[in-house]
């Protein structure tokens, strides 16, 4: 497969994949502020996913304000505990993305963000980077994905919009690549989606900012 098909094929993917029905029992979510009374993180937040798998620690970047914010403010809600991990997908070895969060549920979401593309923020989809998933630019809520390998094909480009990283993983990559590794379902999901979902999905138990610095490795 050569980079623009392989290109093509992770854009269409991608852009389906926030459409998935998930049915949630939680409570109404309380009425969203607009995007510019967000607070913007002025220095590296830390997040711990605590999922059935293990821990995953991600460090948002101030470079992608708006973006980070949005992440923080479905952390900070509650709005990512009892969510999941339900899609895995596999591009070559070590390679590839799991993708997870609000998955569309109503009672979840917030209202899309505006598009910080990686030509903006000089982010890139590097291995532990964390990025948006999301329909057209500016469409963003609250499902994510976690990068395995460089995978610059989802980076802007002149043509291509590209999707919208904010951070990236600082400890947890071996529970990422357990997650990618997970058993799926041969016939759940939709066009390019297909043989992608988890089966059965790994659970995001609970979403917290941490209080004290983590070490970069990076």
């Amino acid at each position: 497969m050569d980079r623009r098909t392989l290109s093509l094929t992770l854009l269409l993917s991608l852009l389906a994949a926030p459409a998935l029905a998930q049915t949630v029992e939680a409570e109404a979510a309380p009425v969203a502020a607009p995007v510019a009374a967000m607070v913007a993180p002025q220095a590296r937040e830390h997040v711990v996913l605590t999922t059935s798998a293990g821990d995953i620690v991600i460090a948002l970047d101030p470079a992608a304000p708006v973006t980070s914010a949005n992440f923080l403010r479905y952390v900070d809600d509650k709005r990512f505990d009892g969510t999941d991990f339900y899609r895995g997908m596999v591009i070559a070895p070590g390679m590839g993305l799991i993708q997870g969060g609000a998955n569309n549920a109503p009672n979840r979401i917030l209202p899309p963000i505006p598009d910080e593309p990686t030509s903006q923020t000089g982010l890139r989809h590097t291995d532990g980077a964390v990025s948006m998933a999301r329909y057209e630019p500016g469409s963003a809520t609250g499902d994510f994905f976690i990068i395995l390998g460089d995978v610059p094909s989802l980076d802007a480009s002149a043509s291509d919009p590209g999707f919208a990283v904010f951070g990236h993983v600082i400890d947890g990559m071996d529970v990422v690549r357990q997650i990618l590794a997970a058993p799926k379902s041969a016939t759940e999901g939709e066009g390019f989606m297909r043989g992608q979902m988890l089966d059965p999905r790994i659970a995001i138990l609970s979403a917290r900012r941490l209080a004290v610095t983590v070490a970069d490795p990076r």
